[in-house]
């Protein structure tokens, strides 16, 4: 079967729907369908079922700029996110659009004929081939099948359950049960308390090295005052105003004055922690925003610790036994449950093959144009959020821009698009920047790599990104254009 496609957006999650919301509402004329391999939309905020999962970012700034998030709640659940998506889903009429349980499993550019010949896998498990005018990227940054997971020394040994949080069992009993989560970033600090107010017997926090907490209020006072008085749509705009410029504060203080935002984050954990859980727990040894800095909302995690229903344990594994954890410093730790909670496998565009002209596409010997469009690669665009701030503001604004460049082409009659990448401005980070998490240290050899200087440098800067990316020229000599060729009798060339 072949189908014909204008825009095939890959990846109904966050990214793909918010995506699809800005085409329907700046390019009426084009058409767009999008590929989703799991039976819902929603993305992470439909795989992941683990007790707590929430926000990591205000919502006032992971809501979507033409959608306001109408509660209070500064970080939401994962069943508020999946549900503020739906109405997304049903505001911009997209369920027709998405074609579920489809998998796509190469994508070759025939520039003969200048478009994307595309083998997906349907829900039927049969193949179909689609060609698609432009495709844009939409799958995140990590692999959906799997997480990172370590192999432990002796696990086999262990008589319990090892579960990893992207593959949380349903129902899952856990009740006065001792439970050892492994890891210390956003999810583990997000389980230990969910899991002790769930009824667990106790739980460990067991991590190789600290990480940067800091607390937030779960409540957003200011903005329940301000809906009260001012227009839904004004009330968000301000709060989101603010809190962008918050984090990009927060984030700018951190490069120019560590030491200063090291001592603020550090004390701020002390007074919580009320001399309770020693202080080595929670003093990293590389500066903050080196690593992502987590948040708990209200302090739930120092306030889990403090009343001894959790613990925290900073120590290597030395091997697993059959009752639990043998760490190097001679410790055991008991366990009937250990939650391997050791991050992300990062994969770029889903793991879809990519050729062009049948030529393999190293993504990690590419660069990002304008954070948005791939080097070297015809009408394809990528969204890959902020590593320090909310992931949908990048999804807004480069959204933006790809609907003003669909237009652009439109109105010249074009039908071809090429960031032309040069090579001299390829540098050894990838597109996260200088930061040094595991993860994207082992992405190393799939992440598309920074530019010395625009239009190649990714900046994590949405003010700057909103400014650059609304007011772009498409005549810059980088982007190179092409019109349409001549349609006759030549086939697509699909490349497995």
């Amino acid at each position: 079967m072949e189908k014909q496609v204008d825009i095939l957006i890959v990846g109904a999650g966050i990214s793909g729907l918010g995506m699809a919301a800005h085409l329907s509402k700046n390019n009426p004329g084009r058409k767009f369908d999008i590929i989703e391999r799991r039976e819902s939309f929603g993305g992470t905020w439909d795989l992941f079922k683990y007790p707590g999962i929430r926000s990591d970012s205000d919502m006032s700034t992971f809501g979507f700029n033409f959608k306001p998030w109408q509660k209070a709640n500064v970080l939401a659940d994962g069943a508020s996110i999946k549900g503020y998506l739906g109405e997304v889903v049903e505001e911009y009429k997209l369920i027709d659009k998405i074609h579920f349980q489809h998998r796509v499993l190469s994508a070759n550019y025939d520039s003969s004929i200048q478009k994307w010949v595309v083998e997906i896998e349907n829900d039927q498990k049969k193949k179909e081939t689609w060609i698609a005018n432009f495709v844009l990227g939409c799958t995140g940054y990590y692999n959906y099948d799997q997480g990172f997971q370590p192999d432990f020394p002796n696990q086999d040994a262990f008589k319990g359950q090892i579960i990893h949080p992207q593959h949380w069992p349903e129902n899952l009993d856990y009740a006065g049960k001792k439970v050892v989560i492994i890891g210390s970033g956003a999810t583990a600090i997000t389980l230990v308390p969910a899991m002790s107010k769930g009824g667990a017997g106790h739980v460990t926090m067991l991590q190789r090295s600290p990480t940067y907490i800091a607390s937030v209020p779960s409540i957003d006072v200011v903005y329940d005052k301000m809906r009260k008085y001012l227009p839904e749509d004004v009330a968000y705009k301000l709060t989101r105003a603010r809190n962008i410029g918050v984090q990009r504060g927060i984030y700018a203080l951190a490069q120019k004055q560590p030491k200063l935002v090291k001592k603020l984050l550090l004390k701020s954990i002390e007074l919580q922690l009320k001399g309770k859980v020693d202080m080595k727990h929670f003093t990293p040894n590389y500066n903050p925003w080196d690593q992502r800095l987590c948040v708990v909302p209200d302090g739930d995690l120092f306030k889990i610790l403090r009343s001894g229903k959790a613990s925290v344990e900073t120590d290597q594994i030395e091997k697993l036994t059959e009752t639990g954890i043998q760490l190097k410093s001679g410790k055991h730790i008991e366990a009937d449950i250990i939650v391997s909670a050791t991050g992300l496998e990062i994969q770029i565009l889903g793991g879809i093959k990519a050729t062009i002209d049948g030529k393999p596409m190293d993504t990690s010997k590419h660069m990002l144009y304008k954070g948005v469009m791939v080097s070297d690669v015809p009408n394809m665009a990528m969204i890959i959020g902020y590593i320090n701030a909310s992931w949908t503001l990048k999804v807004d604004v480069a959204a933006d821009y790809i609907c003003r460049l669909l237009k652009y082409m439109d109105s010249k009659g074009l039908s071809e698009v090429i960031p032309q990448g040069d090579q001299t401005q390829l540098m050894d980070d990838t597109v996260m920047g200088s930061l040094s998490s595991g993860y994207i240290a082992r992405a190393a050899h799939v992440m598309p790599k920074q530019g010395k200087s625009a239009p190649w440098k990714v900046s994590n800067n949405y003010l700057a990104d909103r400014k650059e990316l609304k007011n772009a020229s498409f005549e810059d000599g980088v982007l190179q254009f092409k019109k349409r060729v001549e349609q006759d009798h030549r086939k697509p060339k699909l490349v497995s």
